[in-house]
């Protein structure tokens, strides 16, 4: 309830322009964004391989109006593939791609238009040896994203999904996509949803992430789970127990739980995600609502400064 009150409040115009506009919010926010630019990015995938963890770069950016910056997002990307290619961290990385960003929702051919954009990248970065997971964004664009990734999939079958558990439907679509080599990025959910279709309690959240990592796992696919939740991380480590090695990997955030990130390294794949950019509202806030603890890091940042 509490995470969703602050989403909406986030949503308010007045309130973007205060936060983006106050120069109390750069520190806080360079605790969950590597940096504006691609030397930001490229500076955190090194800092992050040296520990031996592995990086998904995010772009940001989602809120795009016209073809024109959907096709910005495709030249950014590649030009951020191509410098992780030149510095030689491509080796088990990955960049996420959010579709509204690639024009998704930019009228009825929208969809279409963003997967051919999509599919340029994906054959880019998968040239280079750089996998690609295509995130999940609010529940009216599930089907269509889905539809998406199984149009890259034909193509190149090792493009990620991402699945929120927090959405009533989850659990079939992970059903669905629980097979050999199926890549599913399962998140608990970061959107404002109502409650016809996504669960409003913590509790029943939690318990559907675990029923949908079982069913990823009981499929064959490979799971990333990405929590912050050390509850779910120790039912994971124990799911994990007695398969094979690979058979999983464990994400988090930047900036967000780096103690337990290297904990974790040292017994599994652990991938962190590294958003850059400098539209960092929309990602800023949902961070903000997921933990009260990061609401009160911000606030004290903010009398602080």
């Amino acid at each position: 309830m509490f995470g969703q009150l602050l989403l909406g409040v986030a949503g308010n115009d007045g309130i973007r322009r205060l936060v983006t506009g106050s120069t109390l919010s750069r520190p806080v926010v360079a605790r969950f964004i590597a940096g504006d630019d691609v030397d930001a990015a490229a500076g955190a995938v090194r800092d992050l391989t040296a520990q031996g963890i592995a990086v998904s770069l995010d772009r940001l950016g989602e809120d795009v109006t016209a073809p024109e910056q959907a096709d910005e997002t495709v030249a950014g990307y590649t030009e951020l593939l191509e410098r992780l290619a030149g510095e030689g961290l491509t080796c088990g990385n990955e960049i996420s791609i959010k579709l509204s960003a690639l024009g998704q929702g930019l009228g009825p051919d929208g969809p279409r238009r963003a997967t051919e954009r999509a599919h340029r990248l994906v054959e880019r970065a998968q040239a280079l040896g750089v996998d690609v997971t295509v995130d999940m964004e609010d529940h009216t664009r599930v089907d269509d994203t889905l539809t998406t990734v199984r149009a890259l999939r034909a193509d190149f079958p090792r493009t990620g999904c991402v699945l929120q558990a927090m959405l009533r439907r989850t659990e079939g679509d992970a059903r669905d996509l629980a097979h050999a080599g199926s890549r599913v990025r399962l998140v608990k959910g970061a959107y404002n949803e109502p409650p016809e279709v996504a669960y409003p309690a913590k509790a029943d959240v939690d318990k559907a992430y675990v029923r949908c990592l079982k069913a990823l796992l009981d499929g064959g696919a490979y799971p990333m789970v990405a929590t912050h939740d050390l509850r779910i991380v120790a039912v994971a480590e124990e799911l994990l127990k007695g398969r094979p090695d690979g058979s999983a990997e464990f994400q988090m955030l930047y900036g967000i739980r780096s103690a337990e990130q290297q904990r974790l390294a040292r017994d599994h794949t652990v991938r962190v995600y590294v958003p850059y950019g400098t539209d960092w509202y929309g990602y800023f806030s949902r961070r903000l609502a997921e933990r009260p603890a990061n609401l009160a890091f911000f606030a004290r940042s903010l009398v602080a400064g």
